[in-house]
């Protein structure tokens, strides 16, 4: 006797949740590093509060550092000498070390 052939929309044994299909996804095409880089960049304002957010012009990541352009000279002073705070509160946001310096403009 033969099996009756499965429908068309049946689901297969080999099929496998969406999260772990987009994590391979990220590892085969190695995009874990500039995701990790565009993740720190949108958490900049959650980590260092609206003030500090308001008085922020632009930032990116290139290579592994983290440039911040601000508009306030006394703000800029203030973070130049909390620098390594900064840095830390921004790694620990993202889970691991993504970023090795900050340079404020």
């Amino acid at each position: 006797m033969k099996k009756p052939s499965p429908s068309p929309t049946a689901r297969q044994a080999d099929t496998i949740p969406l999260k772990e299909g987009l994590e391979a996804l990220v590892r085969a095409y190695r995009l874990g590093g500039k995701l990790s880089e565009v993740s720190l960049v949108a958490s900049w304002e959650r980590v260092m509060g609206k003030a500090v957010a308001l008085k922020t012009k632009e930032v990116y990541v290139s290579k592994g550092k983290l440039f911040v352009r601000l508009t306030s000279a006394p703000l800029k002073h203030e973070l130049v000498m909390a620098k390594t705070r900064v840095l830390d509160l921004l790694n620990a946001e993202a889970g691991t070390q993504v970023v090795s310096e900050v340079v404020f403009l």
